[in-house]
């Protein structure tokens, strides 16, 4: 007996900002795998830029999100709408309750999502489950292993894949001037975080290689504490302004000669872009859940499990080869 024709799938990852792109590789495998199918994805609206420009997404519905609550005048209008596309599957990739309401609101007949013991809401929300405990601890695997439930196969490439959207280019260009290395101290967790005294060890080795560097951090108090600290002790750095509008920050990322940070949203938002990287990780533990793809090429882990113990000279070799490679295709 031949299966229904696929016409319409909706993706869900209600989740962090760097999951948006770690979430790539397994939206490609849906594509790849029914190809005349249009691909929907549903994820919070402050999230939403990191993929709405993705030319294979047909659309990306950016839901109004506040931790802790309801936004039921926001919600609903929302849910009617994706119910009027007659989605023939959905595959929530976290399977939170926010997911599991939103797939059986969806109205998919077949509603997949990644649960160990459901409970009533994960019950009425999927048609179709795969433990948890099952998946793969790297956050890219983890997501491919969810369609396994349905056979799809990897997709042909593991790569992080979000687009910039191209009417910022000219803002974009007035914040990070062309040929400049991006270097991002901060990350939300203080322990994957290069202290700023590597920082500057690295910065004296890119000048005195002829490379111009810009460093940026996040919006956060805290986070801007780092840049301050860094320009500090070397007032002659060039900084980025901070940049709470995620479009455009992708826009001025997408800019870079190169991208340097540790285990956080942006890096996997530089990866994503086609912009060589190298991210610096603590363990090997650290780096295999964040994705795959951060090879020796990509990235630096730390000799004593600690970020203080990874080396300037190790990184500024890293970086070196990936630059290289890059521009001599």
């Amino acid at each position: 007996m031949m299966s229904a024709p696929v016409k319409k799938i909706l993706a869900i990852q209600f989740k962090y900002f760097g999951d948006a792109a770690l979430v790539t590789p397994a939206l490609r495998a849906l594509k790849e795998r029914w190809p005349a199918a249009e691909l929907h994805m549903l994820m919070p609206a402050e999230i939403a830029p990191v993929l709405e420009h993705l030319p294979w997404l047909a659309k990306v519905w950016a839901l109004p999100r506040t931790r802790g609550r309801a936004r039921l005048r926001d919600t609903l209008p929302m849910v009617r709408a994706l119910r009027r596309e007659r989605f023939d599957r959905s595959v929530d990739f976290g399977g939170n309750d926010r997911g599991a309401i939103l797939s059986f609101l969806s109205g998919a007949p077949q509603r997949l999502g990644p649960v160990n013991h459901p409970r009533l809401l994960q019950k009425i929300g999927y048609t179709i489950t795969i433990p948890d405990h099952q998946l793969s601890p790297s956050l890219v695997r983890r997501n491919l292993d969810v369609l396994s439930a349905w056979s799809v196969p990897p997709p042909s490439s593991l790569r992080l894949e979000i687009a910039a959207d191209p009417a910022l280019a000219h803002e974009a260009a007035r914040l990070l001037p062309p040929g400049r290395i991006l270097c991002h101290l901060a990350t939300s967790q203080p322990q994957k975080e290069w202290p700023v005294g590597r920082w500057r060890e690295f910065y004296h080795l890119a000048h005195a290689a002829g490379w111009s560097l810009a460093f940026s951090s996040g919006v956060s108090p805290r986070e801007r504490t780092l840049l301050d600290e860094l320009k500090r002790l070397e007032p002659d750095i060039l900084t980025v302004p901070p940049i709470p509008d995620l479009k455009l920050f992708l826009a001025v990322l997408r800019r870079a000669r190169g991208y340097v940070s540790g285990d956080t949203g942006p890096l996997h938002f530089a990866a994503g872009l086609g912009v060589p990287v190298v991210g610096l990780f603590a363990t090997k533990e650290s780096l295999y859940c964040a994705a795959p793809m951060y090879d020796e090429k990509q990235s630096v882990r730390s000799a004593d499990f600690s970020m203080a113990g990874i080396r300037p000279e190790r990184v500024f070799a890293v970086l070196s080869a990936a630059l290289a490679e890059i521009e001599n295709q």
